[in-house]
């Protein structure tokens, strides 16, 4: 939907918008926001709107903290599960600095960028997210446990499925908001759950996955739940992922698609691929952020280990899904729903470019399950595996100058700094488990 300023002043008349939130994501992926009433939006239109950057993490130091908000018009959306009247309304913003130039630490303008470059190429790219939560109980002061009463498994329903009627409004509120839901259904573990909503241009994408956390949490809070997208809360279940899948159109066409070959993929598909594998190792600090997120990375829980791909196994990191009227896409396995959209999209699209560009050949694919190998049999087919720690994934970032320069000189430091000192502060930790194995023993 296209808007204007006056369409808008004159929307949230008719509409009797009380409060407007100025929203933007940090480097983190978190959601932040101000927000104004209803006279400040003229203001707001005119991107004159400010806050203190120094006290948003990895944006800026206290002497560059001025920082302006330009609201993206056409994000312009009422929450359904606000108040009636006196009704809540959004917009996404871009940041920018006081002379009017993108700020170059704000997610959302480093996606622009690739895009950007996608689109002088002739390219533009579709997609689709599979984003999946677990929903648990509260305790008696409202905090998140990792309690749930359920013992649901893949595509259960009720009564087995205790989240049904929770989800079920989720996805009311979602559609009410434009957002087409394909698919709602229980994930494999018990609690986890999964909604998947259509494909559309990258941006508007990562667009709709910030709004889809807040929506799915939002909701989740009036069922007296509590929605997380922690990517491994529960040892000994499967972690919550967002595969992201991938189309690339040139002037209305399926440029993945080529009926001759064998697995239905052009060479330029093949390039695609060839240069999400070339750089997955540094790309995986932003799929995989967080120290919990690696203890989803391993075997036997169905999240990819190994850097390889397949047309139609589900145990590489990318996998190609069979060929819809919506075109080819290509499946990247890795990311969980902790990434920044914004973040993975650019990585992920600017590697696959990049690829494109060096005319790269990917290895042969691997249609047996990687998992049932041997050590010997996936080190002669030379299949790598992806970072098994926060750690590694900083040594390999580290590496890439690639990847470093897609995301900026300012968030490349920042990440290394923060994630250098989380993984720190994890190291010198001492667990339970620690203490549960070692303290009678020694």
């Amino acid at each position: 939907m296209r808007y204007t300023k006056q369409e808008i002043i004159e929307m949230a008349e008719e509409e009797d918008v009380e409060f407007i939130r100025l929203q933007f994501t940090d480097m983190f992926g978190t959601l932040k926001n101000i927000a104004i009433t209803s006279s400040q939006l003229e203001k707001a239109l005119d991107n004159e709107c400010m806050f203190d950057g120094s006290s948003i993490e990895g944006f800026v130091r206290i002497e560059e903290s001025d920082m302006y908000l330009y609201p993206d018009l056409d994000t312009f959306e009422i929450f359904p599960w606000r108040p009636q009247q006196g009704k809540v309304a959004r917009f996404i913003c871009d940041v920018y600095k006081p002379d009017g130039t993108p700020f170059e630490g704000d997610p959302r303008y480093v996606l622009k960028k690739v895009l950007k470059e996608a689109e002088e190429m002739g390219y533009r790219f579709d997609v689709g997210p599979e984003c999946e939560f677990f929903l648990f109980h509260t305790d008696d002061y409202g905090n998140p446990t990792t309690l749930t009463h359920e013992k649901a498994g893949y595509f259960d329903l009720a009564p087995v499925d205790l989240g049904e009627n929770c989800r079920r409004d989720m996805v009311l509120n979602l559609e009410s908001m434009g957002f087409e839901i394909e698919a709602s259904h229980h994930e494999v573990s018990p609690a986890q759950h999964e909604i998947d909503f259509k494909h559309d241009d990258a941006l508007s994408t990562a667009d709709n996955i910030m709004t889809f956390k807040l929506t799915v949490k939002s909701i989740a809070k009036r069922h007296g739940l509590y929605a997380t997208f922690m990517p491994k809360p529960k040892c000994g279940e499967c972690g919550s992922g967002m595969h992201i899948n991938i189309a690339m159109n040139k002037d209305g066409n399926d440029v993945f698609a080529d009926k001759n070959d064998a697995n239905g993929l052009s060479k330029t598909a093949y390039s695609f691929i060839a240069g999400i594998m070339d750089h997955i190792k540094a790309i995986t600090i932003i799929a995989n952020p967080l120290i919990n997120s690696y203890k989803r990375l391993v075997p036997g829980y169905e999240a990819p280990v190994y850097i390889a791909w397949s047309p139609n196994n589900r145990s590489p990191l990318i996998r190609i899904p069979a060929s819809t009227s919506e075109g080819t896409r290509i499946e990247l396995r890795s990311p969980d729903s902790a990434a920044n959209p914004y973040l993975i999209l650019a990585a992920c699209l600017a590697a696959g470019i990049d690829g494109i560009k060096r005319n790269a050949v990917p290895p042969a694919s691997v249609d047996k399950n990687i998992f049932e190998m041997s050590d010997e049999e996936r080190q002669e087919r030379g299949i790598d595996r992806i970072p098994s720690s926060l750690e590694e994934a900083i040594v390999e970032f580290k590496k890439d100058e690639f990847i470093q320069n897609v995301l900026g000189e300012h968030i490349t430091r920042k990440i290394i700094e923060a994630k250098s000192e989380e993984w720190e502060e994890y190291r010198t930790q001492v667990s339970e488990w620690e203490l549960e194995q070692y303290l009678h023993k020694f």
